[in-house]
């Protein structure tokens, strides 16, 4: 009998959650096949067979198991069951060129909108029921069918117009709830917003950036961009290679306190806040400084789809000397971002809006989006934070200093 137990998976993690087992009690399982995914506070890992042979779980699902804990046995000494196929020898590999990613894929070979047809056509609808849905136009995502097998009838269709907006499934005046168990993920991002809070000096100060600029660049360019290096152009590279600029000019702001010193970095490892499927997980970009743009949006694309995989490693989840968040995809038009610990800032970007701006005495609309910097004011003074913000604000205006870090004109004239 093989026992199976938790392994090492980092420094300072000693505690894991088994989220779900992959293979049922007593089931036959061949050597390194998965048997369950283990979750820690940065990362999605799996557990594999070290032998063929029948297994028996040892802990549970949503169990917390500390590092060393006993998950499972295998009886390797059990006889092959007669159903379970014996295992083929492995075919040797064979060159494939790289297949595009997921998002890639699906950027550029974007899935077209389903065109609408008579709903008579798509549901089970008795003939008035049909009738009554292609004169009102209801959705009847939301009509629960009570006809025969499952058939929505005329009760049915007027049942959901007397009561706009509700999904068939709710019950009126509900007062259900439900307990769930945060997941160890979620928790160890409680326990750090709370600590960042505790911990720092933590302030806000605001701008606004035009991105007349950046997204007239976009427009010209994108096509271009994205037939040259298979990746398309985002406003995260111009926001990475705007902060590792100014993070190259004001030093306390790429910097962090360690005890009583203060760590400098002439490096720029970015961190990109992604909303992942089982919470907010924040991969890093390393060098970013060193990179091209291409080189950025494709890392975005990279560390995006792992992360809603579940995917990321613990090495892609560690450091990070700054972070950059958006909350501009979900609709926030403004917030206070908090500090990714131990780092000193962190920059939101908030939603693109147009909004009339007075510009050389005359009223023109722009398309304007919020920056919002949260800073530990115990390393950075106010003229540090507003310096960098309005510097981001300046190459974001000005994409061409982007280049070089300056006007390409006084470059010329060296000035």
């Amino acid at each position: 009998m093989i026992e199976i137990k938790v392994p090492p998976v980092g420094e300072s993690i000693n505690e894991v959650t088994l989220v779900k087992w992959n293979k049922p009690d007593g089931s036959w399982v061949e050597r390194d096949e998965v048997l369950c995914e283990l979750e820690s506070e940065k990362a999605t890992f799996e557990l594999n067979a070290e032998q063929a042979g029948i297994l028996h779980h040892v802990a549970t699902e949503g169990a917390d198991l500390a590092i060393g804990d006993l998950a499972c046995r295998i009886d390797e000494s059990a006889t092959r069951p007669a159903a379970a196929p014996s295992p083929s020898p492995t075919p040797p590999p064979i060159a494939t060129p790289p297949r595009p990613t997921e998002s890639q894929t699906a950027a550029s070979n974007p899935v077209p909108a389903p065109t609408p047809s008579h709903p008579s056509n798509e549901i089970k609808a008795t003939p008035v029921a049909a009738q009554i849905i292609a004169e009102t136009k209801v959705d009847t995502q939301h009509i629960h069918g009570t006809g025969p097998l499952g058939k929505i009838t005329k009760n049915d269709v007027l049942a959901a117009l007397a009561k706009p907006g509700m999904k068939a499934e709710q019950t009126l005046f509900s007062r259900q709830e439900k307990s769930e168990k945060m997941s160890n993920l979620r928790r160890t991002v409680s326990r750090r917003l709370v600590e960042a809070k505790n911990s720092t000096a933590m302030l806000t100060t605001f701008n606004e950036v035009d991105m007349t600029a950046i997204m007239e660049l976009r427009s010209k360019y994108k096509d271009t961009f994205k037939e040259k290096h298979g990746v398309g152009l985002g406003f995260m590279s111009f926001f990475t290679k705007a902060c590792c600029i100014a993070l190259s000019e004001w030093k306390a702001v790429n910097a962090y306190i360690d005890g009583d010193h203060v760590i400098y970095h002439d490096y720029c490892d970015i961190s990109i806040a992604v909303s992942a499927p089982k919470g907010l997980v924040v991969p890093v970009i390393r060098n970013a400084e060193s990179l091209s743009m291409a080189e950025i949006e494709a890392k975005v694309v990279e560390l995006a789809t792992k992360a809603r995989d579940n995917k990321l490693s613990m090495e892609e989840m560690t450091g990070g000397t700054f972070t950059i968040t958006n909350g501009g995809v979900f609709g926030s038009l403004m917030s206070t971002p908090i500090i990714n610990i131990p780092q000193s800032a962190i920059l939101g970007m908030h939603k693109i809006q147009e909004r009339p701006m007075a510009i050389n005495g005359q009223v023109v609309i722009r398309p304007m989006m919020y920056l919002a910097l949260s800073y530990d004011h115990r390393i950075i003074d106010g003229r540090e934070s507003v310096g960098f913000l309005v510097r981001v604000k300046e190459l974001l205006e000005n994409p061409t200093l982007l280049l070089a870090g300056v006007d390409p004109a006084k470059l010329l004239l060296e000035l």
